[in-house]
């Protein structure tokens, strides 16, 4: 057989050659830009050029701090098609995580968004690395800033070859692109992506059984492209030949299904806390959703209230799916299988709502303190991973250790597997909640509370307790029209028939809004610190 290395630029150029009418939508404040993908081609080989004249070399860090757009799009393939590494740079992070990324990452240049400037310029004097500022925007004049040098984007594409020829001679385990962690303790852990990664990952996203994404398609990258490369969608879509819609920072719920609705999206995903604003959105005002064929969750566990409401409400088919930073991301979808769609409605919305099946490539297994944990659905695991896309260890980091062992990925994920091979998410090892030698785990009883209709978003943490060791306290955000109109023992009652009784939690805090990690998670670690703040240890006894 022909040893043809797995690289990124030839899915590119198969868009360029087979599909040059297809489009990329760029959504930003100024409007929709619309290219297409042989526009596309040509200003990313102008952007290889003109990054490599500019001094960029083979294996040099590129950074960008951007939204979702046509011009990140185009670093997408120029920067790793040229030999360099594309470093996706969470613009959500504190000044001290991102000066912490970007000289750990050692990136040589930034391509910044002009309306992301005042964050770049915050830590600038503290960057050691970097030797230019390139700044993405539609605007005709570079806008004032302190960064130096700074290079207008258009202007150095105007410099760069349209007939640029990505190198053929790169290694497919070269290093690609990179993204960070996003750290809800300590610093932020680097994964490298090699080009054989992307390539196998990106298929995987063609598949029946995971998102089928084809030529046909219609696709909404909700999910950030700074965070585990949104999903890989942007490399697959582009593969495909996928009619790709970037929101920019436009990310409102409003927006969104303004989106859906006029340009006939197909397949959308992004965090749960996003289409749980969708649904707000779409109880305030009617929209035509009927294009969707798919809206996938991610990031973290799904309601099956949810479920419910895009399926049975909406019409609009759901699938959840599972993964990390260290994985790509893909690891397992919730297809139900062939003999199960015929179920009531109520069991298969539960299958919906587990994390799914492990994807072609991927092996999965759960281990616990006796061993391998069986696949009954009911023993308690920490999920490990191991297959061509799942990262071996973290760039320059002693963690490593930890996270990387025998050869597989021990993700901190507690799951159960039942017979089907589902895997169900329990709980991040840290948030499970240990009363009285029991675990609790809070991923259920969130769903269980999010099932209420008068809640919109709910996080349960343990508190320290003096006899039971933890206890579960439930912070929850009313929707409106019911704020002040249910009490804790209406949402306890609720609870009641569905958690076993020392499952209960032992306070219901109602919040205005429930805090977030920088990609749309909820951060219990700063509910945590909150409640413990309020509740003594003996305050619970």
């Amino acid at each position: 057989m022909m040893n043809v290395p797995l690289l990124i630029s030839p899915m590119l150029e198969r868009a360029e050659r087979i599909f040059p009418k297809k489009e990329v939508i760029s959504c930003s404040p100024a409007g929709l830009h619309r290219q297409t993908y042989a526009e596309t081609g040509k200003r990313a080989r102008q952007l290889a050029d003109a990054l490599g004249k500019l001094g960029v070399k083979k294996g040099d860090r590129v950074g960008t701090l951007a939204w979702n757009d046509h011009r990140h799009l185009e670093a997408y393939f120029a920067v790793p098609g040229m030999g360099a590494v594309l470093h996706t740079i969470n613009l959500r992070l504190s000044p001290e995580h991102l000066t912490y990324v970007i000289n750990h990452a050692e990136d040589r240049v930034l391509l910044v968004d002009a309306s992301l400037l005042p964050i770049v310029e915050a830590v600038a004097s503290q960057l050691k690395t970097v030797q230019a500022f390139i700044v993405m925007t539609n605007s005709g004049d570079l806008p004032d800033t302190s960064l130096n040098p700074v290079i207008f984007y258009e202007e150095l594409l105007e410099e760069g070859d349209p007939a640029y020829v990505f190198p053929k001679d790169l290694d497919e385990n070269d290093p690609a692109g990179m993204c960070y962690t996003s750290a809800t303790t300590g610093m932020p852990k680097g994964v490298v992506y090699t080009h054989r990664s992307v390539f196998l990952h990106s298929l995987s996203l063609g598949l029946a059984d995971t998102m089928g994404l084809s030529e046909a398609d219609v696709c909404l990258s909700v999910v950030p492209m700074f965070h585990v490369n949104a999903w890989g969608l942007p490399f697959a879509a582009t593969w495909f030949g996928t009619t790709q819609v970037l929101p920019g920072p436009m990310l409102k719920p409003d927006v969104l299904a303004e989106l859906i609705q006029s340009e006939r999206v197909t397949v959308t995903g992004g965090v749960p806390t996003i289409w749980i604003a969708l649904l707000k959105e779409l109880e305030r005002k009617s929209y035509d959703l009927s294009s969707l064929r798919l809206l996938l969750f991610g990031g973290a566990p799904a309601p099956a209230s949810m479920l419910r409401a895009f399926e049975e409400k909406y019409g609009v088919p759901v699938l959840q799916g599972y993964g990390m930073t260290e994985t790509s991301p893909l690891v397992t979808v919730s297809r139900l299988k062939s003999y199960q769609q015929d179920l009531p409605l109520e069991e298969r919305l539960t299958m919906k709502a587990k994390q799914g099946l492990a994807v072609p490539g991927l092996e999965v297994k759960a281990v616990g303190p006796g061993g391998e944990i069986a696949w009954d659905g009911k023993e308690m695991g920490e999920l490990l991973i191991r297959g061509p896309w799942i990262a071996d260890s973290y760039y320059k980091d002693d963690r490593s250790q930890e996270a990387f062992q025998d050869g597989w990925l021990h993700t901190g994920d507690v799951v159960t597997i039942d017979p089907e091979g589902m895997v169900k998410i329990a709980d991040r090892t840290k948030d499970l909640i240990k009363s009285g030698g029991e675990w609790i785990s809070s991923v259920d009883l969130e769903n269980a509370l999010m099932a209420h209709e008068a809640v919109y978003e709910a996080a349960v943490v343990a508190v320290p307790h003096e006899k039971w060791q933890e206890r579960p306290v439930a912070c929850v955000v009313l929707k409106d029209g019911f704020k002040g109109q249910v009490s804790k023992e209406e949402i306890l009652d609720f609870l009641r028939p569905q958690v076993a009784k020392w499952w209960l939690p032992d306070e219901i805090v109602f919040m205005d809004e429930l805090p977030k990690t920088s990609v749309g998670k909820f951060l219990k670690r700063a509910l945590r610190e909150q409640l413990q703040e309020r509740f003594s240890p003996d305050r619970l006894t």
